[in-house]
This record gives C-alpha cells, structure tokens and sequence, in this order.
C-alpha cells in the first residue's frame, strides 16, 4: 500500500465530495479558511479520534507523519492537542488487541510515535506539553517491546528527544534503571533480532504492515532489507543517544560501564549511513568526562586498542576517540592504565595540525604525553611497555630537542640538508624500483632525518613512499604508522591521497575492514574533488577495495551465522586478495 498516494487520493476525494456530512472530518477540517474555525474542529477532531473506531485514522495519522516531519516547528497541532491523542491511541493499540488487529490499524502505534518524536526533537516547550498531555507510560510500553521492534524504533526515539530536554528529563529519569536497561539491551542485540525476525525471514511469512511500512508500499523484498538494515541501525544509534542523555548527566553509570557492554560499544558504529550519529564512541568520550566511566573504560585493554584504532583512521569520529584518549591521559589516576596502549597510536599524530575545525590537535597530544617525560628521561618513573617509552622518547626528540636545533642552523646549512634529503629520496626511489624494497627504506629513513620540519610536504611524500615498501614487505603495523605520518602531516581538508590508498591496504592486510573502507572511500572521493571532469572513472582496484570491505561490514555480518562452505570461501577469498596486494601496491606510482 502506497500509503501517501492512498493519503492523497482519499482527501481529494472528500473535498470534492459535497455529501461530505462528518463533523470531525480531518481533512475537510484542513480545508477549512476560517483560521479560529478550523482551531477549534481540529481539538475536537483530535478528542474524537481516541473515542471512535474509524478506518480512516490511519490515513490521517499518515498525513500527521508527514506534517511533523517536514515542519517539527510549526507549533499548530502541538498547541490543539496532538500529544494527548497520540498517547490515547498509542495505549489503545497496547491494549486492546482486537483494535489494534482490525483493518489498518496496526499502522496506529508506530505513526503515532513517530508524530511524538518529530515534534519533540528540537523545542522543549514541545516537548514539555507532550510530558503532561501523558506520552511518555505509552511510549514506555512500546520501549519494553509490547508490539514489535518497529514501534520500539520510534519510541526510543521519541523517548531520546524527550531526555534532551532539560525541562523534561527528570520526567523521563523517574524510571532511569528501567529505560537504561531495555536501551542498553536494544543497543547491544537488535542486530540480531532484526537480522532474524525480517531479514531472514521468507518473503510469505513477513508481517505486511512490516514490508509496508519499510517500502512506502513498493513491495520489493531487496528495497525491503535495505531499509530494514537502515532502520537497524537507526535503532541502535537512537538507543545509543538515549542512554548518552543520561551519561552526560553522570546519571547510571554503574549499568552503562559494565565490562560487556563497554566492550559491545566499540562495535557499535553509525555506519555510512548514519554520520549524524557518533555511535558507540560517542557514548564512550560521554563515560570519559566522568570519574567512574573513565575508571571502568581505563582496565579495558580491548576498549583502549579500539580507541587508538580509531585515532588513527579515517573515521568520521576520529577527534571523539583523541579527545577520549586525552581525557584518560590526563586523569592521573587512569593514565599509567592507558599510556602503554595509547602512546605508540597517539606519536604518529603529534604533527595533525586540525581535524574537525579543531586546531592543534597535535600540540595537544604531545603536551599530554609528555607532561612528566622528565621522570622517565632521568629515571625517576618508568613504563611496563619498552615500546611505549620509545614513542616518548621519539615524541622529545621530535618536538622538543630536534625544533630546537633547527631554530639554530642558519638559512645555507637548511638549503644544504634539503638538497640532501632530496637525493636520498632519488636514491630511495631508486632502490624501490630496483626491487631493494628494505635498503629503499634506509634511504627514506635518512633522508626524514635530514628534511627540515618546516619541510611538511616533502616529509608526507617521504613517509609515504616508506610505506609502500613495508606494504611489499608485508609489514603492516610500519605500514599503518607511517601512512598516518603522511597524513597528519597532509591537509585534513585534502589529505594526502596516495598515503590513504596505502592504509586502506594495509588495514586490509590485517583484516581490519571498516578502517580499509573508510580510507579507501576517502581515497576516492580525493581523485573525483580533484579532477575537472565530469565523468571521473573509480580505479578497478578502489572499487574492488570497496566492494569487498562493505561485504565484510555489513551490519549483520556479525550475527548471520556461516556454514563452513562460506567461511571456506571467505579464506580462499582473503588469500586471493592477499595475492593480488603487490601487484596492486606497484601500480601505485612513487612521488
């Protein structure tokens, strides 16, 4: 059923039909030009709707959808009683199931909530006359599951809307321990429960209203998981939101910190579809501005390394895992849990100068790292990770002692290790060519030694063109350090594309598929900015990238179970790929 076809015809119909005797017409009251007029039929429409058993009801909550998405503001229908009539229709399809199962009127509940949340997501003054006309017991009963993840969709939704509200949220947090809950449980498994009560299921034996409402009435089982997948994570990212109106009030945290759902968070991300939602990570930095979530997140080794990854990546949340980081590094109390794990991700960045209108980022990061360097230099304190002190150490020389000396050496001696560095980045070239891939990286190694700081772009080629020869190597991890080098060094406007095409790989060596995605999608979209024509061709090897990592991303990949015949598959296709990464890694032309 086309329901806004369905919507439109029907009202046409009645405006044209003279015979049209009902009072309470919805849609002849919308017609109606008399402004105070059609006020007052419209309260007493709205009183009327919860009294009467009417198959029209669902074509005018259709309409009402559609009004509160497209004008959330207009404070028309808030002001006349739309709030009191949702919540009665919401509590009769919860409890009268002969009601709820009669014609259309399964529809009732999700329109009706959905009408709650449009209208509730940015004025507060809204959102306080949907807390006394009675909204939020109904949309509770929807949260606990009462009909089908769908509703809980949207009334976690509105539910999310209504605690962002100061005004509001001590209505909602009067059943605090109740909502955390059944969010935290919505967060943590509607992948699987969408995943096997739609998705799965045979065509025949899916709820209609399920399909209809997914398609607008389009009917086509592929439109039908697609949206279904959206949805998906709609739910959880909206779950996510809900229980991260509590955590910035510090409210719960003893329920969101436990170790299983800390650990769940990590994977919990917004997905391509989704930028407007930080996802898990989010919730995360929200824990991390508080005593007690950064103590919880702190022994988490997992939960660190999944904050460091993203540091590192191409991620739309990049910024929110540093500030994280940064947040637990300053804490005197976390940060000798988290500088083992942290410092060798966060040294590669200490050269970003701006990420998400955010400037000196990497100043910041290096001042937090270093704020008692001292005592490790002189051995006052020192680390269980060897690996993290040389990062620090690398850090000071970096930043501290080598800017120093060059702010010594005159203008002649900067032109000559210049010249010089550009020679050893010939001969490096060179040696890669030759297929002497490690004395390749000696000289590019020699030459980063000499290259002034101030040299930004020279020195981003130079970690690149490194990177490509630990790719051919098969070393990864030097792989991975370097190309982040590069582009923290390169304009986060227009980062350094060549550097995003080599960590995607490396990210795919080591089977990290979203990391691979999002670098090779940044990768692609470069050359299409950079390029003057209309008709930009994606390189055969990014599309085969892309392909592969948003098969291996799909947001039920983790809840579909696999036969042995597919995870044979997988295997055969992960070692293909891996036969293929050299020849793919020397068509990527040095600088």
């Amino acid at each position: 059923m086309d329901q806004n076809n369905s919507i439109s015809c029907s009202s046409s119909q009645m405006l044209s039909d003279p015979t049209c005797t009902d009072p309470y017409c919805f849609f002849c009251t919308m017609d109606e030009p008399d402004l105070s007029l059609r006020r007052a039929k419209m309260v007493q429409c709205f009183k009327e709707m919860t009294l009467r058993d009417d198959q029209e009801h669902v074509l005018v909550l259709s309409r009402l959808w559609n009004i509160a998405m497209t004008q959330p503001d207009d404070p028309e229908f808030p002001s006349l009683g739309i709030f009191e009539c949702m919540g009665k229709l919401i509590d009769r399809g919860i409890k009268d199931k002969a009601w709820l199962l009669r014609g259309q009127n399964i529809y009732i509940p999700y329109y009706a909530a959905h009408i709650i949340g449009s209208y509730t997501m940015y004025k507060a003054e809204f959102a306080e006359n949907a807390v006394i006309s009675g909204v939020v017991l109904p949309l509770m009963e929807l949260l606990r599951g009462k009909i089908t993840w769908v509703e809980q969709r949207v009334a976690v939704r509105a539910l999310g809307h209504l605690a962002s509200h100061e005004r509001t949220f001590e209505v909602i947090a009067e059943r605090e321990e109740e909502i955390m809950e059944l969010a935290m449980d919505l967060a943590s498994n509607c992948l699987k429960t969408i995943y096997t009560k739609f998705i799965r299921v045979k065509d025949s034996k899916r709820l209609k209203y399920h399909c209809d409402l997914l398609t607008r009435g389009l009917g086509e089982r592929e439109i039908e998981n697609t949206r279904a997948e959206e949805w998906a994570r709609q739910l959880q990212c909206w779950s996510l939101y809900l229980l991260n109106c509590f955590a910035c009030k510090g409210r719960s945290l003893s329920l969101v910190c436990k170790k299983h759902f800390l650990k769940d968070l990590c994977s919990m991300w917004g997905g391509l579809g989704n930028r407007t939602s930080p996802g898990g990570i989010g919730l995360i930095r929200s824990l991390c501005n508080t005593k007690i979530g950064r103590e919880s997140i702190a022994n988490l080794e997992p939960v660190i390394l999944s904050l460091c990854t993203t540091s590192s990546s191409s991620d739309y949340w990049q910024y929110m895992a540093i500030d994280s980081l940064l947040l637990l590094l300053k804490d005197r109390h976390t940060r000798y849990s988290v500088i083992d794990i942290a410092a060798p991700f966060l040294a590669d960045l200490v050269e970003l100068r701006s990420l998400n209108e955010r400037t000196e980022i990497g100043e910041a990061i290096t001042q937090t790292l270093l704020q008692d360097y001292n005592k490790i230099k002189y051995g006052g304190l020192s680390l269980k990770s060897q690996s993290a002190e040389e990062a620090l150490r690398e850090i000071w020389e970096l930043k501290v002692e080598r800017r120093k000396r060059e702010e010594l050496i005159s203008d002649q001696e900067l032109k000559e290790r210049k010249d010089l560095a550009r020679i050893l980045k010939q001969e490096g070239n060179k040696k890669f060519w030759a297929g002497y891939f490690e004395q390749a990286v000696t000289k590019y190694t020699k030459a980063l030694d000499l290259c002034p700081l101030k040299m930004r772009k020279e020195r981003t080629v130079l970690y690149s063109n490194r990177a490509q020869c630990h790719l051919l190597l098969r070393k990864s991890e030097a792989a991975i350090r370097d190309t982040t080098r590069a582009l923290s060094l390169s304009s986060s406007e227009r980062p350094h594309r060549k550097s995003l095409w080599r960590r995607s790989q490396a990210y795919d060596m080591k089977g990290m598929a979203k990391e691979s995605l999002m670098d090779c999608l940044m990768f692609v979209n470069g050359r299409i900015k950079s390029e003057q024509t209309k008709n930009v061709k994606i390189p055969y090897y990014a599309a085969h990238m892309i392909n592969k990592q948003m098969n291996c991303t799909w947001i039920f990949a983790g809840v579909k179970s696999k036969s042995k015949l597919e995870e044979k598959a997988n295997k055969s296709n992960r070692d293909d790929a891996g036969d293929q990464r050299g020849v793919l890694g020397m068509r990527t032309i040095l600088e």
